[in-house]
């Protein structure tokens, strides 16, 4: 049963991360996961402050509302000429490093575990579980990470076509009327809320990697959005089941299986594609000398 709840949770996670993830390789902003998990300490060390607590779920709101201060931030340098991935750098190690002195300035005396309370081992997900009413509903992960997948589909759901539009042609929304600041800070919210949501039960590897990789992998595949989703959804899934069951023959690393998975599928596609692959291109180059 355990094999079940973390194969599902891989599941889910590749489901949340890669549906949002497919509007940040598009907007050439795919690394803002790893911004978000390193900006998010001062947020857990200042909600502990606050409540003197070390109740996840404290913590984690904390993590959430710096995740959002995040992306604020790194749209508002970005509107200021500062270029995408400069901003995310300066965003990300500033915040980063305000953690780190909060920590050594009121938490050296404090078991304050960051490991246990963000970035969590997906192999631990099983144990985790939530009770209700007396009742074993299943793991907090699976709850978790499945009601920011359920946001994330009804958001995109309702507003596909202006988050397309924006992804690809933000100057094109603008003239036809489409909020492109507030279709980009409601995407930055959502993955805001899904890799937070994430981290704390299956570990900043796979979050990060289930953004990047999959949706990268698909880019390669097909040149429709709605394709591209469908394809990462099914590439991450994918990778998930066949990293549990790698890792669990070679006893090493779960989420760390699943992303090396997960990788070996993007340079298949890499040399494969039909449209991309250098492979691919190399024998139609060559089929065209031959023929001219």
């Amino acid at each position: 049963m355990s094999a079940f709840w973390i194969i599902l949770t891989g599941a889910l996670v590749a489901s949340a991360c890669g549906l949002v993830g497919c509007f940040l390789v598009l907007r050439k902003m795919a690394m803002i996961g790893d911004a978000i998990s390193h900006a998010v300490l001062p947020g857990i060390v200042i909600a502990f402050l606050i409540s003197g607590s070390r109740d996840s779920l404290v913590m984690l709101f904390g993590a959430a509302i710096i995740g959002l201060i995040t992306v604020f931030l790194i749209q508002l340098f970005t509107q200021s000429g500062v270029q995408s991935d400069a901003s995310i750098g300066v965003v990300f190690t500033a915040l980063f490093a305000v953690g780190i002195v909060l920590i050594s300035l009121y938490t050296r005396d404090i078991d304050l575990d960051l490991d246990c309370v963000l970035y969590g081992e997906i192999a631990y997900v099983p144990w985790n579980t939530i009770d209700f009413m007396g009742l074993d509903i299943g793991p907090k992960a699976v709850w978790g990470v499945g009601l920011s997948l359920l946001l994330s589909i009804i958001f995109i759901s309702l507003f596909y076509k202006q988050f397309k539009i924006c992804s690809f042609d933000p100057a094109m929304a603008a003239a036809v009327g489409i909020p492109v600041a507030l279709f980009h800070y409601l995407l930055m919210g959502l993955v805001s809320i899904t890799t937070v949501a994430s981290f704390e039960s299956v570990g900043a590897i796979l979050v990060v990697g289930m953004l990047v990789v999959p949706p990268a992998t698909a880019y390669l595949l097909t040149e429709k959005l709605s394709r591209m989703i469908v394809y990462t959804v099914i590439i991450g899934c994918s990778s998930s089941i066949l990293g549990y069951y790698i890792a669990s023959l070679l006893d090493a690393s779960i989420a760390g299986s699943m992303i090396c998975v997960a990788g070996g599928l993007f340079i298949l596609a890499l040399l494969f594609s039909p449209s991309h692959g250098v492979i691919m291109r190399k024998l139609k180059q060559k089929k065209l000398i031959q023929t001219v």
